[in-house]
């Protein structure tokens, strides 16, 4: 083990639990790059989700006006109540998922449980139809997989539809790779750090829903070509049409599109609908 990558808190005494999907991060190293990604004013209201043993928490604290972690574990909130004493700490005891989130903060940095990722991103972001503004910058570390998608442009092999609704929400950025190495207990899977800033969609669509519903076709069997998997919505010839009109060869897939085609597609497909009516 390097002195970078040396356990910055010792764990000994609590074991993760495999129900709450924990692996603390222990290598100082990374630590340190989620730290600069953060990008930490004086004025920040930092929200952390699973602070674990707190070796984040403790990075944070300095440089931010108050941080508040969220953790679902009894026995973690027992001993960071006990070592964590600074003035602008607040603990919840409780599930991301089921409590409200803090209205006064403004950023989140979080090592996430990975078995509920999309459900994190889902209340963090909102969706297309009820998007969420409340923070400034989201920094995750997350499963690689879901890293690559988050960040994967069009035509990429990771790019799939939470790609697109991802990024129809906010600009999301690839910062670095983690090894298994750098947690205790190692995942089964390699991790990544992303940095999603949230903003209004660059160009809004008219019915957000129907969008979500095209993307969750398109996407459906990502070898098909588009006029295949729409099918349920639109006749292949017409969205051919469609298609062609917009300098899109008729034979794309799904994954070729980026976010404003989609939206474009999209506002093309309901208008066809009203004409043929």
């Amino acid at each position: 083990m390097t002195n970078l990558d040396k356990p910055v808190y010792s764990s000994s005494k609590i074991r993760p639990r495999k129900q709450f999907g924990q692996h603390w991060l222990q290598s100082d190293k990374v630590l340190n790059k989620i730290l600069l990604a953060g990008q930490l004013q004086p004025s920040d209201r930092i929200l952390e989700i699973g602070p674990g043993t707190g070796n984040l928490t403790r990075l944070i604290l300095p440089f931010v006006e108050s941080l508040t972690a969220v953790e679902i574990d009894r026995d973690l909130c027992e001993k960071l109540r006990k070592t964590m004493t600074q003035k602008n700490f607040q603990l919840i005891e409780g599930s991301i998922l089921d409590i409200p989130i803090p209205s006064q903060t403004n950023k989140v940095i979080a090592n996430i449980p990975y078995n509920i990722t999309g459900e994190i991103l889902k209340r963090l972001l909102g969706t297309l139809a009820e998007p969420v503004q409340q923070f400034e910058q989201i920094v995750l570390l997350v499963q690689k997989e879901i890293g690559d998608r988050l960040a994967a442009k069009a035509g990429h092999k990771a790019y799939n539809a939470l790609s697109v609704k991802m990024q129809y929400l906010a600009d999301c950025q690839f910062i670095c790779d983690v090894p298994a190495s750098a947690f205790y207990p190692p995942p089964k899977v390699n991790s990544a750090v992303v940095r999603i800033i949230p903003r209004p969609p660059v160009t809004p669509a008219s019915d957000p829903k129907f969008l979500e519903r095209l993307l969750t076709l398109g996407f459906a069997t990502k070898r098909k070509m588009l006029r295949n998997n729409l099918i349920a919505e639109i006749d292949r010839d017409r969205l051919v049409l469609i298609l062609e009109s917009m300098g899109i060869n008729g034979q794309v897939r799904a994954e070729d599109l980026d976010v404003t085609q989609w939206v474009a597609l999209s506002e093309a497909v309901i208008q066809s609908k009203i004409t043929l009516v």
